[in-house]
């Protein structure tokens, strides 16, 4: 079979794969460049040449720099004056949405949104707005705003790092702003309107009372004096219990109160123990074991917390540490001091056995322990915090030290002195240098998945090239577009670019359809500027499916949102950067 044949059918499976999700795309695209060195498509000596490649680079200096910034302070500082501009949901949903879209132009814009997320949360809750209205335009603001910087988004990145090596010279800094900056403004705008009539109003799910109700699930176990298990570990109850999904969340011993209760913790005679679980399916074994059921939804919890007890919500970030894991492979009481009440997933709580729920990205976890042990067990296990949390600034030092680099990286790169894979880098060692970030927080920081995934996909795309892969599909959308004008086919890569995008990565997107851009402009005899342009446009609007990028799928829980909810406001929105963007490219890059 000739290779050109064997790459399409790999990409193919790839494709598929990429968008069935049931294996992590950084292993579908490791699967996809072992494949192709055992094709001979990728020779042995280049296989991991992509993690060397300026993009990969560049891609983890800037969540470097976006965790420091974060962690100075900076879009807290911004965020503390937003939330007082007013108290209409309009005005606040243009406000927090132009907020995380100018932060996603110069740092990871999932690293925007998370930081921005707790505060719409806040917002909507102090003022009565559906959650549902905040979060979708939030989400796809951090979308729009990585349009308009070379360092936005990972496919700006690839594009004008795939100029530079097949071209000579790659996009500058601010060449993506002439045409993201048009779409950006109006897409804002859009999602700030248009969601009143297109999203549900989900305001009741807002409140984590009404979508919990922890209080109709705590029941009160007293442990008589001729208990069975009395000075037994509270671990022992998991065996006669075994066919009860229930959680201790506290043990009220005299006047002292001991939560979390972790596994070793021994019964004694008059413990009263608060246990979350269906008193119908815990009062038969609870009897049996010599502990005398107190009922249901009497109990004020409030006898179970002191001051140093807290509950909070937290969602799974994409690519979690906690992400397919089971409560009974993380052990959070023992390891972590930390209780686990309750898990909702699309503003549902789910009613199966908390044991047996597998946490997927985006549930939304109701947490109790001590503040300071649940930051820590949320940071280690890859959620965020999303109630009651306080803005901080860091300190004025590394607020100012952290700017300045980054100030001084973008003035090196805008001005030629330095190309971006070096000034970037450059600056995210001064960060750690100078103790904005420590050494462990920047390593931290670093999204490794994609890190994988662009590293793998690079030389499996430069084959796609060099096999002549992609200037078959290249010539098969020029015979699509007929006698058409160039601009048609540009059309029709820009709206492929976004489909395709909807569905996998959008750096894997960005790498595999770059040598169709290039290919195209080829055969047509222009330019290949407006085409490539296209490609890093129509990578980066993902706004059909939760799936398609990791700001959407960060929201879908919190908000409660359902798969066909993104497609109610994603789709006007993928027409309007349709219907402006590629007039502007025309406009600002002819043929």
């Amino acid at each position: 079979m000739p290779a050109h044949q064997q790459i399409l059918l790999l990409l193919l499976a790839t494709l598929l794969l990429f968008a069935w999700g049931r294996w992590r795309y950084d292993l579908v695209a490791g699967m996809a460049l072992l494949a192709a060195v055992l094709l001979d498509l990728v020779p042995s000596e280049e296989a991991f040449n992509g993690f060397a490649h300026p993009a990969v680079i560049t891609v983890a200096a800037v969540l470097v720099i976006s965790r420091a910034l974060g962690s100075a302070g900076v879009v807290d500082l911004i965020a503390g004056q937003v939330t007082r501009i007013g108290d209409r949901v309009l005005i606040q949903t243009f406000a927090l949405t132009l907020v995380v879209a100018v932060c996603s132009a110069f740092m990871n814009n999932v690293g925007a949104l998370a930081l921005m997320l707790p505060v719409a949360i806040q917002v909507a809750r102090e003022h009565g707005f559906p959650v549902s209205r905040l979060l979708m335009p939030l989400a796809f603001g951090s979308l729009l705003g990585g349009l308009t910087t070379l360092i936005g988004t990972p496919p700006n990145i690839i594009i004008a790092t795939y100029r530079q090596t097949e071209l000579g010279e790659a996009f500058a800094m601010f060449d993506f702003a002439s045409v993201g900056l048009l779409v950006m403004a109006a897409g804002i705008v859009l999602v700030t309107i248009l969601p009143r009539w297109v999203l549900p109003d989900r305001k009741g799910e807002s409140s984590p009372d009404e979508l919990f109700e922890i209080e109709n699930y705590l029941l009160e176990l007293t442990v008589e004096d001729d208990a069975k298990v009395i000075d037994d570990p509270i671990r022992a109850l998991a065996e006669p219990l075994e066919k009860v999904d229930y959680t201790v969340v506290g043990i009220a011993r005299g006047k002292r109160i001991i939560s979390p209760v972790r596994p070793h913790e021994r019964i004694r005679a008059g413990d009263i123990l608060l246990v979350e679980a269906d008193p119908e399916e815990l009062q038969g074994p609870a009897e049996k074991l010599g502990l005398s059921l107190g009922g249901s939804g009497e109990l004020d919890p409030e006898h179970f917390k002191n001051d140093e007890l807290t509950v909070m919500e937290a969602v799974v970030l994409p690519e979690a540490f906690i992400e397919g894991h089971t409560l009974r492979t993380l052990h959070l009481p023992a390891r972590y001091g930390i209780t686990l009440l309750a898990v909702a997933r699309q503003g549902e709580r789910l009613r199966e056995r908390l044991g047996k729920i597998r946490f997927q990205s985006g549930d939304v976890l109701l947490l109790q322990g001590e503040r300071e042990a649940l930051q820590e067990a949320t940071s280690r296990l890859g959620c965020l915090p999303l109630a009651d949390r306080e803005l901080s600034v860091g300190a004025p030092r590394k607020l100012i030290t952290g700017l300045g680099l980054f100030a001084l990286a973008l003035g090196l790169i805008v001005s030629g002195l330095l190309p971006v894979q070096i000034a970037l880098p450059g600056a995210a060692l001064g960060m750690v240098l100078s103790n904005v970030l420590s050494l462990r927080q920047a390593y931290g920081a670093i999204d490794w998945p994609v890190i994988v995934l662009l590293g793998a996909m690079l030389p499996v795309g430069m084959a796609f090239e060099t096999s002549g892969a992609a200037g078959l599909l290249a010539s098969g959308l020029l015979q699509i577009s007929g006698e058409w004008p160039p601009a048609v086919t540009l059309g029709l890569l820009l709206l492929a670019a976004m489909l395709l995008s909807d569905v996998i990565n959008n750096a894997a997107a960005a790498v595999l359809l770059a040598p169709v851009a290039l290919a195209i402009a080829t055969a047509l005899g222009v330019s290949p500027d407006p085409f490539l342009m296209a490609v890093a446009v129509g990578a980066s609007c993902a706004f059909l499916t939760p799936i398609g990028h990791q700001s959407n799928t960060l929201v879908m829980g919190p908000a409660g949102y359902r798969f066909t909810d993104f497609a109610r406001l994603g789709l006007p929105l993928s027409l309007l950067v349709f219907a402006l963007g590629l007039p502007m490219i025309l406009l600002i890059w002819p043929f």
